[in-house]
């Protein structure tokens, strides 16, 4: 029952360290040609695959270091370098056969890519200014900003609280005047998820602007006609 039991185990520390030995250079070595694709590719990740007469080579990167290097050769598949666990030290020799086939196939990739751009002009139009439509926008702006000061100042001096909104309707369509402590927060026109020609964040687009600054002397008018119902209001009372 105990037969074999006695027999020696052959230690696998040798070909482990041998093993560990080479992937080490492997991996070195793949990193020099991780580093040059990231900088051909322009970006922090990536992959190539590169095809041989044995079989194809992938090799995946990420911040310029080996993620994997992956070769496909009859019906084997070895992870020649990868963060999982190592290969098996016969695979590993297999695959290795056809490693420098792989460093020349990457080679000629890169060697296709030089020259592309040699005719392309770097000759390009003038960018137009928008100093114009800039300084137009904020001259309509600055005035939209003035009267709807103008309108909260008027709003505080009547209500209760230190801030508040006016609404009204032009042409079917909801503006609102956002004010606090007798100054525009915001002028909205459509609502929830409408344009904003006054922000305390950014300016409205010019062709958000064009198109609503025109309604604004009858959201006016609507603020007047407010104002003056309050007005009315009052002076019915008697003491």
């Amino acid at each position: 029952m105990t037969t074999g039991l006695d027999a020696d185990v052959v230690g696998a520390d040798a070909a482990a360290e041998r093993r560990d030995e080479v992937v080490a250079a492997v991996t070195d070595h793949a990193g020099r040609v991780a580093r040059e694709l990231a900088r051909l590719e322009g970006g922090d990740y990536g992959q190539v695959t590169i095809e041989t007469d044995a079989g194809s080579w992938t090799l995946k990167y990420e911040a310029g270091d080996v993620q994997y290097l992956r070769f496909e050769g009859g019906r084997r598949e070895t992870y020649v370098v990868s963060t999982q666990h190592p290969p098996d030290p016969e695979a590993l020799a297999d695959a290795l056969e056809d490693y420098d086939a792989f460093v020349a196939g990457f080679n000629d990739h890169v060697r296709s890519k030089e020259g592309v751009l040699d005719d392309v002009s770097t000759e390009f139009p003038d960018v137009a200014s928008a100093d114009d439509a800039v300084a137009e926008r904020e001259r309509v702006c600055d005035r939209l900003r003035e009267t709807c000061d103008a309108m909260a100042i008027q709003l505080h001096r009547c209500a209760s609280d230190d801030y508040g909104a006016f609404t009204a309707r032009v042409g079917g369509t909801r503006w609102e005047l956002k004010w606090e402590e007798g100054r525009a927060r915001y002028l909205r026109v459509g609502g929830e998820g409408g344009v904003y020609l006054i922000s305390e964040y950014q300016p409205p687009a010019p062709r958000d602007l064009r198109a609503h600054v025109e309604d604004f002397p009858a959201f006016v008018d609507a603020f007047n006609e407010h104002v003056t119902e309050i007005s009315d209001a009052l002076e019915t009372v008697e003491l």
